[in-house]
């Protein structure tokens, strides 16, 4: 049945949105029934709240006839929640990382979309939960999918133009795995021929669509951002990072809705959540089962939407349980299996646990008795050699992962854990868990040094703050990219990005991320016409500066330098004057640079955060400035030395070295806010004749740049050093001009505009 795939995919993704807002406000209340986790969930429950009462009561009776609560499980239960709190498993900061990953996913989608594709981005897993600490070290996952590709469930559902794929399923084929048979894109008909190197010919002569082929495919495709890494169904060429390629079911599936009908009528998951589940999209993910037959082939069914809305439904209680099973699993039996049990095996655990216990266990003084439950349901669980998936039915997640003898070393241990009342856990060094929580008066005397409670919540804030600016602003430097090399003009595709942004977003999230990149769009959109009446000799007008005004809260000082320095270009110098004493008055020692082309070591310490946070006065300012970028669309708005940092090669075998991130910002002009101030300062009082003042500001971009405790925030040392060197040069002190060069010539000795400053140099030395 074909139908219009333009009307197809605005239907389906209104129906999508519908699923992304519903979770949203869950996960917003859950959190807050802490206070009374019994009265908040019975209100979800009220149509049958007779029958389940009886059942839960009874069940409730049953579980407290086989367990005791041990009399000292209060007081170590109230010890580890303030030992989590300090270890910032806070409400707040779990907030705040749920809101900051689900504010990245709008901005990777806008990002997609910028670059028309047509693709959906998730962050699942820990740090998008906010079940992790810093000692957990947790991955970031992130799930990607092409809505070019439409997965067929039956042949009603081919669609004429995208890349049809039909699911198959049959009694050979493990419970979870797929096989993906392609159909052809213009014909309801099964494709024939192996068109291309990820398509496989099954003995049956079907021709599919190969899991392990397709990874393959996608490393090869991104051989020029650094080695691909395998793990799983991720291929990742970022550090920390797993990356997992991925296709859409929007189709009902027989696996969802067993589980949802399995779960009607018990106190979790609520109603709503299963209401939401039921039009959820689910992923095929390329992993196959160990032990099939066609395992390269294969795919795997992940209903990670629904797991994230279940575990966004937790309360703090059962967020904190969950973090110590992680924390359990990462220190105390890794000794004995490794890595071989998985957050995934830990969050499995807790949904089980979750369902089969009375929703008033699950407050604060009894968290060290549901985690015993927890470890109960796992030594069960090993005594069988099963661990159930919770939704889909028939999958053991111990197969591939945990084989027998492990099983049966991990099952000796845990019979030894609960014999010993869970004492091991309180012997745990992550995250100094040991000593926050040996007794109330020792909460206050750990490590010297170490970060705290309200310091530590606040810096994890900042960082996380800092990571989504710096990838927004990579977003901001892709798109320029692109555009330089693109057929249409650059500020028509900019007022078109600025109208579709905003348009496009269909729930408050999105609509914020949205108006954030807008910002930034906005403000490059000024300076790009500020540049072009600039090269057609016109000065700026009022309107061109006030347009300027609505741009410059971006952050602590780019946007006004960039806006001084479009003064300094039009012959406004009092102005520009005016403009840097502001941008100095507001750049306190403390100001972290934002770099989305380079890394540098702290950019995840969270002590450098830490740090930022003392010389904080104004908190109504985020303390971050990024770094200046002039494209070359932008250049009559930048001083005439920055020109060549748009030209930064001698030869052509320079600009081969160049990795993938460089190719995107070395033929623009990018430079750390600090010294760039210095430097237009330097050149502003010059042109004023205050030469006192003009003295001054070069002494002080010396001295910041020579200081190496600001090496830190200076991400482009080598232009800032050239920009030294032309302050020497322009005050006919050629050779320190010529040192500073040849420094900054050791800095980087490829791509680096000081080779065009030294041949100029010499040049005037030899006249």
């Amino acid at each position: 049945m074909a139908g219009n795939p333009h009307q197809l995919e605005i239907s389906r993704l209104h129906e999508f949105e519908e699923v992304q807002v519903a979770f949203s406000k869950m996960w917003n209340l859950s959190v807050d029934m802490e206070a009374a986790p019994r009265e908040s969930r019975m209100q979800n429950k009220k149509s049958d709240i007779g029958v389940r009462r009886a059942s839960n009561k009874k069940r409730h009776q049953n579980l407290q006839s086989i367990m005791q609560i041990p009399e000292h499980f209060k007081e170590l239960s109230i010890r580890m929640f303030d030992a989590l709190d300090d270890s910032v498993a806070g409400k707040e900061t779990v907030l705040e990382r749920r809101r900051t990953f689900l504010r990245r996913e709008h901005i990777e989608k806008i990002a997609y979309h910028i670059q028309g594709m047509n693709i959906e981005c998730f962050h699942f897993g820990s740090q998008s939960e906010g079940t992790t600490t810093p000692g957990l070290q947790s991955d970031i996952d992130f799930l990607q999918s092409d809505n070019r590709f439409n997965i067929m469930t039956v042949w009603e559902d081919w669609r004429t133009g995208m890349y049809n794929l039909l699911m198959l399923h049959d009694n050979t084929t493990p419970p979870q795995q797929y096989l993906l048979q392609v159909i052809q894109r213009y014909t309801p008909e099964p494709a024939t021929s192996l068109t291309d190197d990820r398509l496989v010919r099954k003995d049956s002569g079907q021709i599919l669509f190969s899991a392990e082929r397709w990874k393959s495919s996608i490393a090869y495709n991104a051989r020029d951002r650094g080695e691909a890494t395998k793990n799983g169904p991720s291929v990742s060429w970022v550090p920390n990072w797993d990356i997992v390629q991925a296709c859409h079911v929007r189709k009902p599936l027989p696996e969802i809705q067993h589980w949802i009908d399995r779960c009607r009528g018990k106190h979790w998951p609520p109603v709503q959540l299963l209401e939401a589940a039921r039009i959820a999209p689910c992923f095929l993910v390329p992993a196959g089962h160990p032990d099939s037959d066609y395992k390269r082939e294969e795919w795997r069914l992940s209903p990670n939407l629904i797991e994230r809305m279940l575990t966004f439904s937790f309360n703090m209680t059962q967020i904190k349980c969950y973090i110590v099973l992680k924390l359990i699993k990462k220190s105390l039996f890794a000794y004995i299996v490794g890595d071989a049990i998985t957050s995934f095996h830990c969050k499995t655990l807790m949904f089980f646990t979750i369902e089969r216990t009375h929703p008033s266990l699950w407050c604060e003084h009894n968290l060290m008795f549901v985690l015993l439950l927890c470890l109960h349901v796992l030594r069960r669980c090993l005594r069988l050699g099963r661990l159930p998936h919770y939704i889909i039915e028939g999958v053991n997640l111990f197969d591939g992962k945990v084989s027998k003898l492990p099983q049966k070393r991990l099952l000796v241990y845990i019979d030894s854990l609960i014999r010993n009342n869970l004492q091991d856990v309180f012997c745990i060094g992550i995250d100094n868990i040991s000593c926050r929580s040996q007794s109330c008066s020792m909460r206050y005397t750990v490590q010297a040094g170490e970060l705290r409670g309200v310091c530590l919540s606040s810096s994890i804030r900042l960082l996380l703050k800092h990571d989504c600016l710096k990838r927004l602003i990579q977003v901001l430097t892709v798109f320029k990219h692109k555009q330089s090399s693109s057929h249409t003009t650059f500020e028509h595709k900019l007022k078109y990005v600025i109208c579709n942004c905003f348009e496009n977003s269909r729930n408050a999230m999105s609509k914020t991320a949205a108006l954030e990149l807008i910002k930034h769009f906005y403000a490059l959109q000024i300076s790009v016409q500020s540049s072009y009446y600039l090269r057609l000799q016109n000065g700026l007008d009022s309107e061109n500066i006030r347009r300027v005004q609505y741009s410059l809260n971006l952050d602590v000082a780019t946007s006004r330098l960039k806006f001084a320095s479009m003064l300094y270009c039009s012959g406004h110098l009092q102005a520009a004057v005016r403009v840097l004493e502001d941008v100095e008055r507001r750049y306190y020692s403390k100001v972290k640079a934002v770099c989305g082309c380079r890394q540098k070591r702290g950019d995840s310490d969270l002590k450098v955060f830490a740090d930022m946070l003392l010389g904080n006065t104004d908190n109504s300012e985020l303390p971050f400035a990024f770094c200046v970028n002039f494209s070359r669309q932008e250049s009559h708005c930048a001083p005439f030395i920055l020109l060549f940092e748009m030209n930064r090669n001698i030869t052509d075998e320079e600009v081969k070295q160049r990795n993938f991130t460089e190719k995107h910002w070395m033929d623009s002009a990018e430079v750390d806010a600090r010294p760039f101030l210095y430097y237009l300062q330097y050149l502003t009082y010059g042109g004023l004749g205050a030469r006192n003042k003009q003295l001054h500001a070069w002494r002080v971009l010396e001295s910041y740049i020579c200081d190496i405790r600001n090496k830190i925030n200076l991400y482009h040392q080598e232009t800032a050093v050239n920009l030294l060197g032309h302050c020497y040069e322009m005050e006919g002190e050629y050779e320190g001009a010529l040192n500073y060069y040849e420094e900054s010539l050791g800095i980087y000795d490829t791509n680096n505009a000081a080779y065009w400053h030294v041949r100029r140099v010499l040049r005037l030395l030899r006249d």
